[in-house]
């Protein structure tokens, strides 16, 4: 009879356990990728912990935290990266621009012996009034850009706001197809490896580097182009071959 009471008692004091086990388990917290709609924060206007400089294990000083921005604002701030890489996604993002000025922000970035650029297609970020380069701000440096209205290059579409406002881009990076929005306005879409983008490949500056575009996964990079430009609300959603 006493073997089945302590029988009895064990059998009790490990349902018990368990259940505090179970109960001081964690909710899943609030940000959880898969609690909205699988987007994660890449930056929450505090935490610069996803981000790197290029070949650095850690960010330079010349990236700061301003006002819930991530601000390149140092001379020699240098390029920077994520620390996970990515092959089909979705990011969104603000940015805001220096009067005048010039950045840049690329996909698919290999850390190989030159700059990111020889390896990941980079979206200009510009300021398109003052700004000195003729790639524009949203374009695919130098392989893809909004058609205008007529077909000229007068009218190409620019929904870009001035240097020292906030402007919202989209890019959808996909096998299946590829495309970047401007403040709500849809500019290109793309599909690398194709023979159209191979084709404008060979007619930019970028046919020289042999790795240019080629690499299915790899680091989103933020450029430092020597000019002040802040990003915020950075997020990023991997898809699945069904969302693709």
């Amino acid at each position: 009879m006493k073997s089945v009471v302590r029988l009895i008692g064990c059998g009790l004091l490990i349902a018990c356990c368990s259940f505090q086990v179970h109960a001081k388990s964690p909710a899943r917290p609030a940000d959880d990728s898969a609690a909205n709609g699988g987007w994660e924060t890449l930056f929450d206007g505090m935490s610069t912990d996803q981000w790197r400089n290029y070949k650095k294990e850690t960010l330079s000083s010349g990236w700061k935290v301003k006002d819930g921005a991530l601000v390149r604002s140092e001379k020699g701030a240098g390029d920077i990266v994520t620390k996970q890489k990515y092959d089909a996604f979705e990011l969104s993002l603000e940015y805001r621009i220096s009067s005048g000025g010039n950045s840049g922000l690329m996909f698919h970035v290999v850390e190989g012996d030159g700059p990111p650029w020889r390896t990941g297609p980079e979206i200009q970020i510009q300021d398109n009034v003052d700004g000195h380069d003729p790639q524009k701000s949203g374009w695919l440096y130098q392989l893809y850009k909004p058609a205008s209205k007529d077909g000229s290059d007068v009218s190409i579409v620019d929904a870009t706001k001035p240097a020292g406002q906030w402007n919202q881009m989209t890019v959808r990076i996909s096998p299946q197809g590829s495309k970047v929005s401007v403040n709500g306005v849809d500019y290109y879409e793309f599909t690398k490896g194709t023979d159209e983008w191979n084709k404008r490949v060979a007619a930019s500056k970028f046919a020289a580097f042999e790795g240019f575009g080629k690499a299915a996964t790899g680091h989103i990079c933020l450029q430092d182009h020597g000019n002040e430009v802040a990003f915020r609300n950075i997020k990023v959603r991997r898809l699945t071959p069904a969302q693709d």
